[in-house]
């Protein structure tokens, strides 16, 4: 398995990405047209021909073997520039009666958009054919996620000082959304996957028109929606999980249609970001295999951008040993230079 940019070409298999994501992954609505630019916005940005707030690092998982799109991942150079990036913050409201010498604090939901111009980590998915206990070995969620903070660490000056990533959140066993059925819906005429759509194809400004200016108190949402604020969709735990390890956390912040939480770090403070290096690649018949799935390795020039897992670490000379196929998978020849994770310090 091996992380590459998107191409044009690609298309088929990110639409057929797109029809398996399901309800609440905003970011990648099954809609040609839609995909199709946003492929050509990810080309440009990799060609370096797209302006810093208009920078889209779209990657795809792609089994070498088959040269089938087993998954996907992507960075946003910065979000709410050109279209506004919303967000409930999760706030408190001190009341008190000194008459009757009584006090409350009630949680509020404010409209937000703070995070206008950090960068934003989203849009991973794995196929579900690629997961699970047969697949352990290739760790693709890991690679996925990993990836893309080696990008980020070797091409530090296209981005901004923070990065966020938004957690889909809980729906029940019909796939209804208990946050959108208490709050949401009263304030947009059309159902969740309506809106939801909307948002994926960028149309945001539907937002800031329709949901109120003033806080929200949470006290008039049902008690299941309440205990939607800030928790995760089950099948997102584990990429949650993930992005904590390398330092992300939860500030407040939630989706303001599903309740999921917006997770968030300073760049410079992500493990990955602080702990990968760079070595000098050489090229041995027979290298070895010490350990698989924990060396990650991302090549440095970002039009040839490629990520994969390697067998062994690098030695003591400022070097890394690559098989012929790892090279490959890379390609690299001897020479170049590769940027390398030990993904367990970074666990």
């Amino acid at each position: 398995m091996r992380i590459r940019p998107i191409a044009r070409g690609d298309i088929d298999g990110l639409q057929m990405l797109a029809q398996q994501t399901g309800v609440g992954f905003t970011s990648l609505p099954d809609n040609r047209e839609f995909l199709a630019g946003k492929i050509e916005t990810a080309a440009r940005a990799f060609e370096e021909r797209t302006p810093v707030d208009d920078r889209l690092y779209f990657f795809v998982l792609e089994d070498d073997a088959t040269g089938e799109l087993a998954g996907c991942c992507a960075i946003e150079g910065q979000v709410g520039r050109e279209v506004p990036f919303y967000h409930y913050r999760l706030g408190t409201l001190a009341h008190s009666s000194i008459q009757l010498d009584l006090h409350r604090t009630i949680d509020t939901l404010f409209l937000s958009s703070d995070h206008t111009g950090d960068a934003e980590v989203c849009s991973l998915y794995v196929r579900p054919e690629y997961r699970g206990e047969a697949n352990k070995h290739l760790r693709c969620g890991a690679l996925l996620s990993k990836a893309r903070w080696l990008f980020i660490a070797e091409f530090r000056d296209r981005f901004p000082d923070k990065v966020l990533a938004e957690m889909r959140g809980v729906f029940d066993d019909n796939h209804q959304s208990p946050f959108w059925e208490s709050l949401g819906k009263h304030f947009f005429p059309m159902d969740f996957n309506e809106a939801d759509r909307l948002t994926g194809l960028g149309q945001k400004s539907f937002i800031g028109e329709l949901m109120p200016k003033f806080p929200i108190y949470t006290t008039f949402m049902s008690e299941k929606a309440r205990a939607c604020i800030g928790q995760v969709h089950r099948d997102t735990r584990p990429a949650l999980e993930m992005l904590k390890k390398e330092g992300l956390r939860w500030e407040g912040y939630i989706d303001i249609f599903d309740g999921g939480p917006t997770v968030e770090a300073y760049i410079d403070d992500v493990r990955a970001v602080r702990t990968s290096e760079v070595y000098s690649v050489e090229i041995a018949r027979d290298p070895g295999v010490q350990s698989v799935s924990r060396w990650l390795a991302a090549t440095t020039t970002i039009g040839a951008f490629r990520a994969a897992w390697l067998g062994r670490g690098p030695g003591d000379s400022g070097t890394i040993v690559l098989s012929e196929e790892e090279a490959r998978r890379l390609d690299v020849g001897a020479g170049d230079t590769l940027r390398l994770l030990d993904t367990q310090e970074a666990s």
